[in-house]
């Protein structure tokens, strides 16, 4: 017990902490060293993790070993240029977001959010799997409004707002979409089971995101 809120502790200072520290190195081109550690940090955690439970642990660390090489080699031009990894990171998670939710809109396919209603909800109605199609949709469209309003940001306008958007706005419009959908699905849906979020989180948690 206390094991595990050590660690919700942690992701939440995690969380609070990472995108101040982020805007703070955004506020200033002289804070280039520290703006490009702050940068690369998520990255090189991300692979060192996956490397470590990797079932080939060695050969994966000798490649993010590699990796910290080439950010060594190339770390004068990071110095300069670390606003665009922080904008990659950025649009990158959300495109590939925007992709997962997508994808599953083709011909043939289930949308997400049915599969997510699905393992909630199952058995569908007509109607119910309707409205998850257009969830399904909705969250596309978001996600992509994300990736184009931080693109345009980035290139448009100073770091530092760009920096507010990626990192103090993100998260809750991500969160204000979860509640705008959970509002009008109460409205669409009125004899629905309506679920708790820690339900819809479980099923994207165990709900396999690949087409089928």
């Amino acid at each position: 017990m206390v094991r595990r809120i050590a660690r919700w502790l942690g992701i939440a200072v995690l969380v609070i902490a990472y995108p101040l520290l982020a805007h703070y190195t955004n506020e200033s081109a002289h804070r280039g060293n520290l703006g490009a550690l702050v940068a690369i940090a998520p990255v090189v955690f991300t692979a060192l993790i996956l490397a470590w439970r990797s079932t080939r642990r060695l050969l994966m660390l000798g490649a993010v070993l590699l990796l910290c090489v080439a950010l060594w080699v190339v770390w004068p031009a990071l110095e300069h240029h670390f606003g665009v990894v922080y904008w990659l990171q950025n649009a990158g998670v959300m495109l590939v977001l925007c992709i997962i939710f997508g994808r599953t809109l083709v011909a043939g396919q289930k949308p997400l959010c049915t599969r997510f209603a699905e393992a909630v909800h199952a058995p569908l109605t007509p109607r119910h799997e309707i409205y998850a199609r257009q969830v399904t949709v909705a969250w596309t469209l978001f996600f992509a409004a994300m990736v184009s309003v931080s693109t345009v940001l980035f290139f448009l306008a100073p770091l530092a707002t760009w920096s507010v958007f990626a990192n103090f706005m993100t998260l809750p419009l991500v969160a204000l979409m979860f509640i705008v959908e959970y509002r009008v699905r109460i409205r669409v849906l009125p004899d629905a089971r309506h679920t708790h979020i820690m339900d819809a989180v479980r099923a994207f948690k165990n709900t396999p995101v690949s087409p089928r």
